[in-house]
């Protein structure tokens, strides 16, 4: 970490500044706090946990769901009694939730000092000391087409594993979604420069590497330099990187080009995130996925068929405007035929903007609980058998650290991304450990290291 900057506290003394960076929503999220995090310490700032100690506070938000929205008001109650006590202390909303809003976060909540857009990561440093200056409200907002600056430091929050963002913004505008209204259109960045972050992190430490984008099966359409297969087959031959993996994949674009990288690949994980979102053709056209189940199934089989050990997860949303007990079926039977490995199951979150939020016949909250409860019941109950087909197998998993329930036993991950717990003996944070499964659970799986 660079030299702190000092600035005086109440008693006199120098001290550090100190920054709470509060981060919801995706990976994409937590890669551009990283990036946040990186210009802070470049001024000065050190990153801690509590808000009530800090210099400035940001929240970085989600608008995905109202949920995320919700929470995030919370917070920005909590930290107008903050400011109160300390009105030198500077707090700014940055992410998807400032994009939507604008200003009108600062109408709603004044003590808003400044609001950043998903476009404006690179310009927090500009942005933190003018606030030092001059406590003037600042709302930068404006979504560009042009390419984020690739000069932006970097503070990785693992010491191990890397998020590494290859394409912004998403031109897909499924109806039910916020995403490409706050961030913008597909926005790719060149190979080389994703290339040679990569290698940074790799001689940093980092043994694995995890590209990032809304959806990276389109990557490079804008400036045909690279496709995604290319890409991935270059970051497999980066030299001295572990494990590769990426997402998401849009359905619609992924290509057998991707799998064939996959299936020949030395250091690329089997494990495709691959969002369904649902089983009914209906409410697929009306969700504008593009694809159908049809489609859907014929991909898996082309995966599978290529890479027999591979995981495969997904999205599945319930209680999507119009949907009927007949198309909720469908999708039962579809994730009973398709048997994910894990599915995240989301009930449908009307989200103002987007065509769906308009659409008639939406469906009763009662239900959309009860269709939620079902689905999640088919879906474990798969998860476990697939699990339980893998009780005595040995898997490399490589070692994340304690649980947070236990500290002496570890958590580590399988290239399949399957999360494994096992007694703690001698391994470190980035280790290699070979785990033989000894009791498979629905979530995770329990095991014991064996000799090497």
């Amino acid at each position: 970490m660079p030299e702190q900057r000092k600035q005086k506290g109440a008693s006199g003394y120098d001290r550090t500044k100190t920054c709470c960076l509060l981060v919801y929503g995706c990976q994409m999220n937590v890669s551009d706090a990283e990036r946040m995090e990186g210009q802070l310490r470049r001024i000065g700032y050190e990153r801690i946990d509590r808000m009530e100690d800090a210099d400035l506070i940001l929240i970085n938000t989600c608008c995905v769901r109202e949920t995320a929205e919700d929470k995030v008001y919370g917070k920005i109650g909590e930290i107008k009694q903050l400011k109160r006590r300390n009105p030198e202390l500077i707090f700014g909303i940055t992410g998807c939730m400032a994009q939507k809003e604008g200003d009108a976060l600062i109408r709603r909540a004044p003590h808003i000092d400044f609001v950043l857009g998903t476009n404006k990561v690179h310009e927090l440093t500009k942005i933190i000391q003018q606030m030092e200056i001059s406590r003037e409200h600042v709302v930068d907002v404006m979504l560009g087409e042009t390419e984020l600056p690739d000069d932006v430091p970097v503070a990785h929050g693992s010491g191990f594993s890397a998020w590494v963002p290859i394409m912004y913004g998403c031109n897909n505008f499924c109806t039910y979604c916020i995403v490409p209204y706050v961030r913008g259109r597909e926005r790719s960045r060149l190979p080389e420069d994703v290339l040679s972050e990569v290698e940074e992190a790799v001689k940093q430490g980092y043994k694995e590497v995890t590209l990032l984008g809304q959806n990276v099966n389109s990557y490079g359409k804008d400036h045909k330099q690279a496709d995604f297969a290319e890409l991935l087959e270059r970051v497999d031959h980066v030299q001295g990187i572990r494990r590769v993996r990426f997402m998401t994949s849009h359905p619609k674009d992924l290509s057998d080009r991707v799998i064939e990288a996959m299936k020949n690949g030395q250091h690329l994980c089997e494990h495709i995130h691959l969002p369904v979102q649902h089983g009914s053709n209906r409410i697929l056209k009306a969700m504008n996925r593009v694809y159908t189940v049809e489609q859907y199934r014929d991909l898996v089989h082309r995966i599978r068929e290529n890479i027999p050990q591979v995981s495969l997860t997904t999205d599945l949303i319930v209680g999507f405007p119009g949907e009927t007990d007949a198309d909720f079926e469908e999708t039962l039977d579809f994730l009973r035929e398709i048997r994910f490995d894990a599915a995240y199951t989301f009930i449908y979150s009307k989200r103002s903007g987007t065509p769906a939020a308009k659409m008639e016949q939406q469906v009763e909250e009662g239900l959309k609980k009860e269709r939620l409860k079902a689905l999640m019941e088919v879906q474990n109950a798969i998860s476990l058998e697939i699990h339980e087909a893998l009780k005595d197998s040995v898997a490399e998993v490589m070692v994340e650290g304690p649980s947070k329930t236990d500290p002496s036993v570890y958590t580590g991950r399988t290239r399949t991304n399957k999360i494994v717990l096992f007694p703690h003996t001698c391994e470190m944070p980035g280790d290699f450990a070979h785990i033989r499964i000894t009791q498979p659970q629905t979530w995770v799986l329990k095991g014991e290291r064996i000799s090497e």
